[in-house]
């Protein structure tokens, strides 16, 4: 009778696990979720590649599953009926991020969002995680409201931390191309893009210099 009833409890665990999809197809456990919200222990930034012009809608749909995207977002000129004016466009056209712990569960609901091409990189066990650094910089950047524009990617030169002004303690590749300033950027290698700012030179010193004082 014990047996039983120790049979039996188990099978009623797996079949409300199945019924509550708690359970991956290969039957590994997932994390609970509450309410609207997935709930994390760790959670990571992941860029999501979309289709084109499709990143708000993605953006929307994954806010309405309760995930936590960021689009980040810029000035650029257009031209409307013959006239040029200023509109906010992606940052980074065709990739948003979004922070989660990911697990199956989690992957599958965001490839399954209208307009998303893929999470970078392939296949959920080999993601890349984007460095928090990377976007608190663009968060940042985002939060200021400073003018930033679109520059190609950088994978070295000098390394710099910004010291005075609303993005003080940023640290990024100065690339002087005035006699007294220069452009300040920042570089998502996972994108192989990179987003930059104008600053005076006396606002930025080279890292070295920096932790050293």
């Amino acid at each position: 009778a014990d047996a039983y009833r120790s049979g039996h409890s188990a099978a009623m665990d797996d079949a409300a696990s199945e019924q509550n999809g708690s359970r991956t197809e290969g039957g590994e456990a997932l994390p609970e979720t509450s309410g609207d919200t997935i709930q994390s222990a760790t959670a990571a930034w992941y860029a999501i590649w979309t289709r084109s012009n499709c990143e708000h809608l993605v953006a929307q749909q994954l806010a309405a599953k309760g995930f936590s995207p960021f689009l980040p977002e810029i000035h650029t000129r257009s031209i409307r009926r013959g006239k040029a004016a200023l509109v906010r466009a992606p940052m980074f056209p065709g990739y948003l991020f979004v922070r989660q712990a990911m697990d199956k569960r989690c992957y599958v609901d965001m490839l399954g969002v209208r307009g998303v091409v893929r999470i970078l990189e392939d296949g959920w066990t080999r993601l890349t995680p984007v460095p928090d650094a990377d976007v608190t910089a663009i968060q940042r950047i985002v939060e200021a409201d400073v003018p930033a524009f679109g520059y190609p990617h950088l994978s070295g030169g000098e390394r710099v931390t910004i010291v005075e002004g609303p993005l003080a303690g940023l640290e990024g590749v100065f690339v002087q191309n005035k006699t007294n300033g220069g452009s300040f950027v920042i570089s998502i290698d996972l994108l192989g893009r990179s987003v930059a700012v104008e600053l005076d030179r006396a606002a930025v010193i080279p890292i070295s210099s920096h932790r050293a004082a």
